[in-house]
């Protein structure tokens, strides 16, 4: 078949986000989407690129685009989304695509992780990382801005410990925490060390939804001393000392606001001398500052789009556009509603 000059195969990506994933991709680029179910690869060889969402991509789809020398590439929600969920089908203002991995996957080099490993940051872009910082945490935002703002009563006189859920079917536990898989299990381990401790458990957003599996057994009450539901996550970070994560987002988030960062996985953001981490990785032996971590995967890595106008943006204008979203959040339709209902039905008897 003959090559289509600038053109995408994308593959694994439902219905609701081929809306917009075109506008992350190259303008004046022709884009099909294709079912990766039952696709004869031969198709493939017609594109000049394949881009694949990074959940989605299987074995033989990735030896395949190897062997015919196929340019492949993963796409993942960015670091700073939305405000509203992705299970509730709320578009993202950030999106990466990555040529050799993606940055959850622990087990292989990332674009993200080169770029941390080799990049030569200069003034101008450290000093642009910390503005950017400096004003995420001014602004309280983070990745779903979601929750509200609520006041919590702790102890002066004992450590407070934040462990944040993840979706334990998620393929950031599965790639990049290769010991402790479950909420429980990270929460006995950080209870074992921490005998002392105040220790706050906030389960993911997307498990409290309905949407996805992660909830604890209920006989887990001595793992923790508190359990936050509907408060918001940057709130949290202003009353707790510590932050013990498998891989989850907010210890990157925490570290933004200056915290102590426990990991027990590999996240990306672990092994370059800023965290306190369980594990180790040999690719990652640079001691990073936390602006150079900042520029790396908040500037240079993702790519920002303006939903209303589709036209890729810099970080400083999506914040913009985040804030202006905050005064009118979106929520989950009635038909994703029902279809959680019955999900959380299912699983019930299955239990």
């Amino acid at each position: 078949m003959k090559k289509i000059h600038n053109s995408w195969a994308a593959l694994g990506f439902s219905s609701w986000k081929e809306k917009f994933i075109p506008s992350f991709l190259e303008q004046k680029s022709e884009i099909d989407f294709l079912s990766i179910q039952k696709l004869p690869t031969e198709v493939l060889t017609q594109y000049s690129n394949i881009i694949v969402w990074s959940s989605r991509l299987t074995p033989e789809l990735e030896s395949f685009c190897l062997q015919m020398d196929l340019p492949l590439w993963r796409m993942e929600d960015g670091f700073i989304r939305s405000v509203g969920l992705g299970a509730d089908l709320v578009r993202p203002i950030s999106l990466v695509k990555d040529s050799c991995g993606i940055y959850y996957d622990a087990t292989r080099p990332s674009d993200l992780e080169i770029l941390l490993n080799t990049y030569v940051f200069n003034e101008n872009l450290l000093r642009r990382a910390k503005r950017v910082r400096t004003q995420l945490v001014e602004l309280k935002l983070s990745k779903y801005n979601v929750g509200i703002s609520t006041a919590l009563v702790l102890p002066d006189d004992r450590t407070v410990i934040l462990v944040p859920g993840q979706v334990e079917t998620d393929a950031s536990i599965a790639k990049g925490s290769p010991v402790i898989k479950t909420n429980q299990d990270l929460l006995a381990v950080v209870r074992k060390g921490n005998p002392e401790a105040f220790i706050i458990y906030k389960p993911h957003p997307d498990v409290l939804s309905g949407g996805r599996l992660g909830e604890l057994a209920t006989s887990v009450d001595t793992l923790h001393d508190l359990i936050v539901t509907d408060m918001s996550i940057t709130d949290l970070f202003d009353v707790v000392d510590e932050i013990h994560t498998m891989s989850s987002l907010t210890g990157f988030e925490g570290l933004l606001r200056e915290k102590k960062v426990f990991t027990y996985g590999m996240p990306f953001y672990a092994g370059w001398g800023l965290t306190v981490d369980y594990l180790s990785c040999d690719r990652r032996s640079k001691q990073l500052s936390l602006d150079q971590l900042v520029a790396a995967t908040l500037i240079l890595y993702p790519i920002y789009v303006d939903p209303h106008s589709g036209d890729v943006v810099d970080i400083e204008t999506a914040i913009i556009l985040l804030m202006k979203k905050l005064d009118n959040p979106q929520g989950p339709s009635f038909k994703t509603r029902i279809k959680r209902l019955i999900n959380n039905i299912l699983f019930k008897k299955r239990e």
